[in-house]
């Protein structure tokens, strides 16, 4: 099973993105046979693709086709109440502040798939936050 963090779906539809050829590459080829990703990233992928600066801005009703495009490429994957909270539980034990939890609940949603390997643009974050993942933390 491979994980897709919000970085790497948001750059594969933004063609002005940066690294939009390579997300593009990878997610064009999920499928929910192998692919995943947390249930909220469709939220954070509208959310971030509906507030960029003009002129890369992209009308609400694209940005849902997209992410009604990525639910059929990707099964997503949700904590319950108490998985939740052990993450919250967790990241406060390390001391770890601010949107850092964000990132916590999405590596606890990887680590939940099972996925040997986990794509993000935020491997800084992603290997502090998940030291026990950072082997299949990797960029697309």
């Amino acid at each position: 099973m491979e994980f897709f963090d919000t970085s790497v779906l948001v750059a594969a539809g933004q063609v002005t993105h940066v690294h939009h050829d390579r997300s593009f590459e990878r997610v064009a080829v999920a499928t929910k046979l192998r692919s995943c990703c947390a249930l909220h990233t469709f939220a954070e992928v509208y959310s971030s693709m509906t507030a960029m600066p003009p002129p890369v801005t992209l009308p609400p009703n694209d940005v849902l086709r997209f992410v009604q495009d990525l639910e059929r490429r990707l099964v997503p994957i949700a904590l319950d109440a108490q998985e939740y909270l052990e993450t919250i539980e967790k990241t406060a034990a390390r001391g770890l502040t601010s949107g850092k939890i964000y990132d916590a609940l999405l590596l606890a949603c990887a680590a939940k798939s099972q996925a040997q390997i986990i794509y993000t643009w935020n491997l800084k974050h992603f290997h502090s936050i998940a030291p026990d993942l950072a082997d299949r933390i990797q960029q697309p």
